[in-house]
């Protein structure tokens, strides 16, 4: 192959420097020296070295190029190849170097056929994994460690079940800690936290030594299952073995608390870590996001006056604490921030805005991040339907809603909610029946409470009584008090006294939690005359201790430390 044609003729890379001493040493006489500072390597070496550097580099076209030149190519080449294209994400690429290399009969070894594993992982690809496992077990590597690490990671990812991975695992004939690691991720990563975390426990019980990766996994384990108790036994395990000052699991005690909601117990936490970085300042920020927006958005100055660049994660939280506390002001200056920052074309952030102006109020300009976007996804079409109920804009929802099904987007069951929520507040009662029918009929989606809260709402506001009750008596569960209040309200709304018992009895049936029922109870008793029943129900409402939660309005004051800091 000729340098020539190696080279592009408009741009240069810089020649690693392993690749120009092994040019440079080729060209010198033999010397004397004992331990020379390298030493000259084949051709052949040196290309696979030339391929690496330039997928390190991300340059995927130089690295093909210096591949397609080779006359000679072995199983490191090839391998070299395979992995390369998996780490930069290209993973049809991968697998088709990988169909070459067989077509040109040359034998993969078990580096091969663990990178091709990652590459039919980022696929998701089951039926490649399939033949992958095949040729493993035709090339004798049934059992080996290496390869058996890499099957259990793409099956515990592309399977509907653990149980090809499981297989995998007892197959095995030593199993070292990554092994166990890859059980508890295909675990965790399905939902199942308890299976992860009984995996973990059963290693530890074989006496298997955990590494710091094991613990991060069996951490967000234990936050999926939301067990404060196992949470605590595993943070007084990692402090046993040490790993408390290694900062991904550091991170990962502290995003457990904030999924348990323990913000106390994380913000000590957090003060008393050893290092921080960007991921364990946007845990905290996210985690005090929805319950305590306020102390999230000064969380986030603290970050940015020490030091710290926001990237896109945070700056979607902080807008999403925008959007809870509906501080317009604050939510503009941080849609100022992502501008300046060069973060305005990322879709996740998009939505986010979208969602943050409708919820403080300003749909115009929600509506024009939405069409402003170059790029949307399902979110985003949600969000601006949302919005658009929530400020009573049926017409628009219902426009938008049908616009999205002609550009090929298929609706899910939180898109049919969002345009049944927007024709319920707006009144299209016409509208959103014929979503409900065409959800289950045209796309099969199985209606949940939700959805039948929407549909039961949507026909109570419009007076269609009679149709709701029926509604609620024909669902495929049993009916809470939601339900039956909302047909009481609508009942004594409409003056149709026969249903109100109906409904009012069939709550009291349920023994009800929420204070704001009973009250609803009282209240009808006593427009009934019914004195003795209201008492009654009052009564009943003080037997459960509960109180009927006192509606709240945020009012924006323009006080310093309610301002974020304006940092370019």
């Amino acid at each position: 192959m000729t340098s020539r044609k190696l080279l592009p003729r408009t741009h240069f890379n810089p020649i690693p420097t392993i690749i120009r001493n092994s040019l440079h040493c080729s060209q010198e006489q033999p010397t004397t020296q004992s331990n020379p500072p390298f030493f000259s390597k084949g051709p052949n070496l040196l290309a696979t070295d030339l391929i690496k550097s330039y997928f390190q580099k991300g340059s995927l076209r130089e690295a093909r190029k210096v591949f397609d030149e080779m006359s000679e190519r072995d199983v490191v080449t090839w391998t070299a190849m395979i992995a390369g294209y998996t780490s930069c994400s290209h993973h049809s690429s991968a697998w088709g170097v990988f169909c070459e290399m067989f077509r040109s009969d040359m034998e993969p070894n078990a580096f091969t056929f663990s990178s091709v594993l990652k590459a039919c992982k980022g696929m998701d690809s089951l039926l490649c994994g399939a033949l992958v496992h095949g040729s493993t077990v035709k090339y004798g590597m049934k059992g080996s460690i290496y390869v058996g690490n890499a099957l259990m990671d793409m099956y515990g990812a592309c399977c509907v079940s653990m149980d090809d991975a499981c297989k995998v695992f007892s197959e095995l004939h030593e199993k070292n800690a990554v092994s166990w690691t890859s059980l508890i991720t295909g675990y965790t990563h399905r939902g199942d936290g308890y299976g992860g975390l009984q995996v973990f426990r059963q290693m530890l019980l074989e006496g298997v030594e955990p590494n710091p990766f094991s613990f991060s996994i069996a951490v967000k384990a234990c936050a999926s299952v939301g067990s404060q108790t196992f949470g605590r036994q595993l943070h007084s395990a990692v402090i046993k073995y040490a790993f408390d000052s290694h900062l991904p699991v550091m991170n990962s005690i502290l995003d457990m608390y904030c999924k348990f909601c323990c913000l106390p117990e994380a913000k000590q936490y957090f003060d008393e870590m050893s290092q921080k970085d960007l991921i364990t300042w946007n845990t905290l920020i996210s985690g005090y996001e929805k319950s305590d927006p306020r102390e999230s958005l000064s969380i986030f100055s603290r970050m940015e006056s020490e030091g710290f660049s926001p990237n896109s994660f945070t700056l979607t939280s902080v807008t999403a604490a925008c959007a809870n506390m509906a501080a317009l002001n604050c939510g503009e200056q941080v849609h100022g921030t992502i501008i300046r920052r060069g973060f305005n074309k990322n879709l996740a952030l998009a939505n986010t805005l979208i969602d943050m102006y409708a919820k403080c109020g300003s749909i115009t300009d929600a509506h024009k991040i939405f069409s402003d976007m170059s790029d949307r996804n399902l979110v985003s079409w949600t969000s601006m339907m949302l919005g658009y109920g929530d400020h009573g804009h049926g017409k628009e929802a219902v426009e938008l809603f049908d616009e999205m099904v002609m550009s090929g987007i298929r609706p899910d069951r939180i898109v049919f909610m969002a345009v049944l929520s927007a024709c319920s507040h707006t009144g299209l009662v016409t509208e959103g029946l014929r979503y409900f029918k065409c959800m289950v009929n045209d796309y099969k989606v199985t209606p949940d409470k939700d959805i039948y809260s929407c549909v039961v709402d949507l026909l109570c506001r419009a007076g269609r009584i009679k149709e709701a009750y029926e509604l609620i008596e024909s669902m495929p569960f049993k009916p809470d008090e939601s339900f039956w209040g909302a047909l009481l309200g609508a009942c004594r709304a409409h003056k149709l006294p026969h249903l109100s018992r109906l409904a009012a009895q069939r709550l009291i049936d349920l023994r009800p939690n929420m204070a704001g029922t009973y009250v609803m109870l009282s209240n009808f008793y006593a427009a009934e005359g019914k004195w003795g029943e209201y008492a009654n129900m009052r009564m009943l409402m003080r037997g459960t201790g509960n109180k009927k939660e006192a509606g709240q309005s945020w009012i924006e004051m323009m006080e310093p430390e309610q301002k974020l800091k304006r940092r370019s």
